[in-house]
C-alpha cells in the first residue's frame, strides 16, 4: 500500500461506497439517490442494496444515470449467516459483476445451512469487486469475526447512518486491533444512506485515480490509494526520517496513531501544515493520521507500514 498516493498521477475523487434504494430498504428510487449524489457534488456512486431473497437479490444497473462528471460502481451488501453473536454477516461489495450468484440468504435472519461470510467475502473478491467489512460496531463483530474475513480490502471504520441513527459508527477500534495482528487493511468512511434517516452526505472517500471511470476507481481502491473524511483534506502525506509530514484543508488537530497506545499530535487553529515527531512510535509497525477540523469533522488516512527493520527515524 503506498505511504503517498499523493505523488501518484491523476486526481481524487470524492465517491460513497454504501447506499439503498427502493430495491431492498431505501426510501428513494435508483435514479433519485443517483441524482441527488451527483447534485451534492459527488463524483461517483455506488448502490448496494441488500443482497437478500426478499428483494430478489438486487445488483442495481445504474448506468443509465451516468453523467458528465458522474459514474457509478455496481455493488451491493451482501449477507450470509452467522457471526459469533447470531448476527446476519453484512458484507460491502463494491465491483460486482453482472451475474453475481447471490447465497442463500432469503431475509435478515440467518439461516441453517448458509454460506459462511469469509466464503462469500472470498467469492466477491475473487469475481474482481472491492470488499469492505461493513459496520462492525454495529453489527456487533468479534475481533475473530473480523479476521476471519481474510479476503476483505478494507474496514468501514466509520458509518454516518449507524453513527448518527444508533451511535454505533465506529469501526476504528477493530480497524486497529486487525492491524496490530498484521492485517493491511486500507479504512473507508460511507453513509449507509436510507434517505429514511440523517444518513447521507456525511462521510466519503477521496480516490485517487487517473479517470473517473469504474475499472479505474476500483483498481485504486483495491491498492488503498485513497483516504476517507467528514469533510478535512488530505493534500500530502509523508513519512520522512523521525517523522509524519502532512499537508491538509484548515484543522485544528493532526494525530498520528500507532499500534496499541502509541500516538502523538499537534494541535493549533486553522494548521494547513504539520510534522509530526515518531518518537514515540519505536515498536510499531504502522502508523496512520487522522485530521480534525474545527466542526470537529475527521478524516482518516490508511495505514502505512513500515518496511524492512528497524524504527522510523
Amino acid at each position: 500500500m503506498p505511504a503517498d498516493p499523493f505523488s501518484l498521477p491523476g486526481r481524487f475523487f470524492r465517491g460513497n461506497l454504501h447506499s439503498h434504494s427502493t430495491r431492498s430498504d431505501g426510501a428513494l428510487a435508483p435514479a433519485e439517490v443517483c441524482r441527488r449524489y451527483a447534485d451534492e457534488g459527488y463524483d461517483f456512486l455506488a448502490l448496494t442494496d441488500h443482497f437478500l431473497g426478499r428483494f430478489g437479490y438486487p445488483l442495481v444497473d445504474t448506468r443509465p444515470f451516468w453523467r458528465p462528471g458522474f459514474t457509478t460502481l455496481a455493488g451491493a451488501e451482501l449477507h450470509a449467516g452467522a457471526t459469533a453473536l447470531g448476527e446476519l454477516w453484512h458484507i460491502l461489495a463494491v465491483g460486482l459483476p453482472e451475474g453475481f450468484a447471490p447465497p442463500h440468504a432469503p431475509g435478515f435472519r440467518p439461516e441453517p445451512g448458509q454460506e459462511s461470510g469469509p466464503a462469500l467475502a472470498a467469492r466477491a473478491a475473487a469475481a474482481g469487486a472491492f470488499v469492505a467489512i461493513a459496520h462492525p460496531q454495529w453489527s456487533g463483530l468479534t475481533l475473530a469475526d473480523a479476521a476471519s474475513l481474510d479476503a476483505a480490502h478494507a474496514v468501514e471504520v466509520y458509518n454516518h447512518g449507524c453513527a448518527n441513527c444508533v451511535d454505533r459508527g465506529d469501526g476504528l477500534h477493530v480497524a486497529d486491533l486487525l492491524a496490530a495482528g498484521g492485517r493491511r487493511l486500507s479504512f473507508c468512511a460511507t453513509d449507509d444512506a436510507h434517505f429514511t434517516e440523517p444518513d447521507h452526505f456525511g462521510a466519503w472517500v477521496m480516490v485517487k485515480a487517473e479517470a473517473n471511470a469504474p475499472e479505474a476507481l476500483l483498481a485504486a481502491l483495491r491498492a488503498g490509494n485513497h483516504y476517507s473524511t467528514q469533510g478535512p483534506e488530505f493534500r500530502g502525506l509523508a513519512v520522512v526520517p523521525g517523522a509524519v509530514e502532512v499537508a491538509s484543508s484548515a484543522v485544528r488537530s493532526v494525530i498520528v496513531q500507532g499500534r496499541g497506545s502509541r500516538a502523538a499530535a499537534v494541535h493549533g487553529l486553522s494548521m494547513t501544515r504539520a510534522r509530526v515527531p515518531l518518537a514515540k512510535f519505536e515498536g510499531s509497525d504502522w502508523l496512520r493520521v487522522t485530521l480534525i477540523d474545527a466542526a470537529g469533522r475527521r478524516a482518516w488516512s490508511n495505514p502505512i507500514w513500515r518496511e524492512g527493520a528497524g524504527g522510523w527515524g
